[in-house]
């Protein structure tokens, strides 16, 4: 649907139908080909009709030449697959095969077996035997059983496996699609947050990503050769001063710019988001003689230091983080950017982890302050209800930078619900609706000295939404804590009262966690006091059993969650490691280590 921005091909999935070897006179090979291509076929079928790359395509799906029964037919499966660029494969079978003759071989591939749940052939025992094999030979991979038995002749998946094979889907192309990508941090460390301290080791083994640094110096240089694209520059201001409405000043009047130096601004941020998206991939119509900032960094992420040497002295950098991060700018609707606010790597991270599964633009956010019904009555007089009171409170999301505007919640689906929409489907009308409902207010000269706009918009809608953290603890790596919930639609004006004390220029939002009763999800006070660190990353959907798989893939465990436990689903081998979830997670990922290591 849209041009890949990015060097590499996307991940692409292999089917391997695996087949009991055996011919001789009672044709057993030869009785299943049939049924074991079909299983291929619909395992083939579910993907390209349910699962998209970041850019609107459906996801690629090959499929081996001829059953797979013996040696010299998995090596050819595995030569194809080379050939075709394949990342993920998928096992399927409806019978007994010859395990370690048929499995996938390949350390690099992310793995997945489909056993039949039948009782004509025993592909639950090749499944089972298979995973043995994977395990023991240090290849993890998903297994995948059916929970009713089902007649030979059936064709259609079952519901609970089509569940099983989608998220194992989702989250090995997310994993796959990162690999060979860079990480473009524009300045370094931002205010002392140790997020924004780059770790390349955990971005190099972890994700098989690459580190690129530009100093915030090269912006200047650029404008000041006037390195950029000139017709695309123009053609931004223009949309940007006709949709961009200016909100009001909040700063004294002796601290406030004038008309003529908030115009300068304007221009200034303009055509510093066109340069960081030349910086991110490159830009074929800069000037003749740039032919070395035309190729970019090949960055599917990054993030901008800010605070406080540039913006103590240049505008901030609210205007490109939250337009990059939107789902659409002058050009229309396209895939959104990943640009954390403070370069806060690791909440760039998360933000990309979850653009990735659910293709939607991104939240970032503090997570700044924990009210509970009492005080939000208190400083009120309104006591919260629906899915805040079922939270015992809420936990205001406000930051001054990287929100997308898609998380004013304006654009509805067909019922009339807020939501958050892929790319591809945001309509002129949907743009507008998100450009309506925010205002850019001038950045507080106490915080920016060097001026600037945030965007301010208060999201109106109740959305499902899922909030992450990766964290990295000296001794044990990286681990991911998640939280689903809900945006909470409070009354404007009740709102406006709490949201007053704080920034009244920041685009607001209000969550709500899910609760379970227990640890961290006793309440709405006991997420924010377990969260590890100042900043979130927020997605439209309810996503974190997507997430749990994801980080399985990745080897990071995930120290905090409220999944339910049936929907955890990770590598067979996983249960070998104890009979706690949670502890199985630990110790399987300390063992097996990072991918790229």
């Amino acid at each position: 649907m849209a041009k890949n921005r990015l060097i590499g091909e996307y991940p692409v999935i292999g089917i391997r139908p695996t087949i009991d070897g055996r011919r001789g006179m009672l044709k057993v090979r030869e009785s299943l080909e049939e049924q074991t291509m079909n299983m291929a076929k619909a395992a083939a079928d579910l993907f390209t009709e349910n699962l998209k790359y970041s850019n609107g395509e459906p996801v690629k799906v090959v499929i081996a030449d001829s059953t797979i029964g013996r040696v010299p037919e998995a090596a050819a499966c595995a030569e194809k697959f080379r050939k075709e660029g394949v990342d993920i494969t998928l096992t399927v079978t409806p019978c007994w095969c010859y395990g370690s003759e048929t499995m996938d071989m390949d350390p690099m591939t992310i793995k997945g077996v489909w056993g039949f749940n039948g009782t004509e052939r025993p592909g639950a025992v090749y499944l089972a035997a298979v995973l043995a094999g994977h395990a023991q030979k240090g290849l993890p991979a998903f297994g995948i059983y059916g929970r009713d038995v089902q007649n030979a002749e059936e064709t259609e998946i079952p519901k609970d496996v089509e569940e099983k094979l989608l998220r194992f889907g989702r989250a090995a192309v997310a994993a796959a699609t990162m690999r060979g990508k860079s990480y473009l941090q524009i300045g370094s460390i931002c205010m002392g947050i140790a997020g924004s301290i780059i770790d390349s080791e955990f971005f190099e083994e972890y994700l098989g990503m690459r580190v690129e640094s530009v100093d915030e110096v090269e912006i200047i240089r650029r404008m000041t050769e006037e390195i950029y694209d000139h017709e695309e520059y123009e053609k931004a201001l223009a949309w940007t001063k006709e949709y961009c409405k200016e909100g009001f000043d909040k700063n004294p009047e002796h601290a406030q710019k004038s008309k003529e130096e908030k115009e300068k601004d304007w221009e200034f941020l303009v055509k510093m988001m066109c340069i960081i998206k030349d910086l991110y991939n490159g830009n074929s119509k800069l000037p003749a003689g740039c032919e070395e900032e035309m190729l970019g960094h090949n960055a599917i992420a990054g993030g901008f230091q800010g605070q406080r040497q540039w913006t103590d002295f240049y505008p901030n950098c609210d205007f490109p983080e939250a337009m990059m991060n939107s789902s659409f700018d002058w050009n229309g609707a396209r895939e959104p950017y990943i640009l954390a606010t403070e370069n806060d790597t690791l909440n760039g991270v998360g933000m990309l982890f979850m653009k990735l599964l659910s293709n939607t633009a991104q939240i970032f956010a503090d997570v700044r302050t924990y009210w509970s019904p009492e005080a939000v009555k208190k400083a009120t007089g309104y006591e919260l209800e629906g899915v805040a009171k079922e939270s015992n409170g809420i936990i205001h999301l406000i930051n001054s930078g990287a929100a997308c505007i898609d998380a004013c919640g304006e654009v509805k689906d067909e019922k009339g619900n807020g939501v958050i929409k892929p790319f591809w489907e945001m309509t002129e009308e949907n743009q507008r609706a998100c450009l309506e409902a925010t205002t850019w207010n001038a950045a507080d000269s106490g915080y920016f000295r060097g001026g600037g706009f945030s965007s301010r918009f208060l999201t109106r809608s109740e959305m499902p939404v899922t909030m992450v953290r990766l964290n990295i603890v000296k001794g044990l790596g990286p681990v991911m804590q998640l939280v689903e919930g809900y945006t909470v639609n409070l009354p404007d004006e009740i709102s406006d009262i709490l949201w007053k004390r704080t920034d009244y220029t920041w685009p607001c939002t209000w969550f709500a966690p899910r609760l379970t009763g227990k640890g961290a999800f006793t309440s709405a006070y006991d997420v924010m006091n377990n969260w590890g660190a100042n900043h979130g990353a927020i997605s439209y959907g309810h996503i974190g059993a997507d997430l749990i798989t994801l980080c399985s893939i990745l080897r990071i465990p995930v120290c905090m969650h409220n999944i339910p436990e049936e929907k955890i689903f990770r590598p067979a081998a996983w249960n070998a490691f104890g009979m706690d979830k949670e502890g199985q997670d630990y110790r399987a990922c300390q063992t097996y280590g990072p991918l790229y290591k």
